[in-house]
């Protein structure tokens, strides 16, 4: 006999998948074989981004973390963030959070982080550096999750190894996803954020 759990994860994983195939997404495939890894995804134009995000990780049955504005973590739904892998961060308070997320990543043997190259839905002049630092000093691998709303595409990118410099990483982010549309395609990624 199963146990119960084995049972709601694999219940879980089959709805979120009927779900996401209800509404006219395919979903690609995710690189099962890395323990540890900055999962970029993107690009972050729409509130509908994180329960597509949301349905996909169910459905490719991948534990990923996340960091959030405090708010999010408040009663009454501030369980349901935590318990889909999120934790807060606090924007008023100064604290390194890039140094707090490598630490999870030392003190985990399974850890992957997933993360907005925009930190932010609105159109934004350049992207964050936290993505790149996070795996730079965690030494673990990027790995590009492209969320195309035009073709109803999710899929994994290039996976970008530890050890290159911020220029070319950065622009491995920006070419991949300046192809994917997100939501609103006014907002997303494109060849102006390309490193000067």
């Amino acid at each position: 006999m199963r146990p119960r759990k084995t049972i709601r994860i694999t219940m879980s994983k089959r709805l979120a998948y009927i779900v996401l195939r209800v509404w006219g997404w395919r979903l690609g495939t995710f690189p099962m074989h890395l323990r540890k890894a900055v999962i970029v995804v993107g690009p972050h134009t729409s509130t509908w981004d994180f329960p597509v995000a949301l349905l996909a990780r169910i459905a490719l049955g991948i534990k990923v973390k996340f960091v959030g504005k405090a708010e999010l973590f408040k009663p009454p739904f501030g369980f349901l963030f935590r318990y889909w892998g999120g934790f807060p961060v606090a924007r008023t308070v100064r604290e390194d959070t890039v140094a707090n997320i490598v630490r999870l990543f030392e003190s985990h043997d399974d850890f992957l982080f997933g993360i907005s190259p925009e930190g932010a839905r609105r159109h934004v002049p350049q992207l964050r550096s936290g993505f790149y630092y996070i795996a730079q000093k965690a030494a673990v691998p990027i790995v590009m999750i492209g969320m195309d709303f035009h073709k109803k595409t999710i899929e994994t990118g290039p996976v970008i190894p530890p050890g290159l410099g911020e220029r070319e990483t950065v622009s491995m982010v920006v070419n991949y996803f300046s192809s994917v549309r997100g939501k609103n395609p006014d907002q997303g990624i494109g060849p102006e954020h390309l490193p000067k």
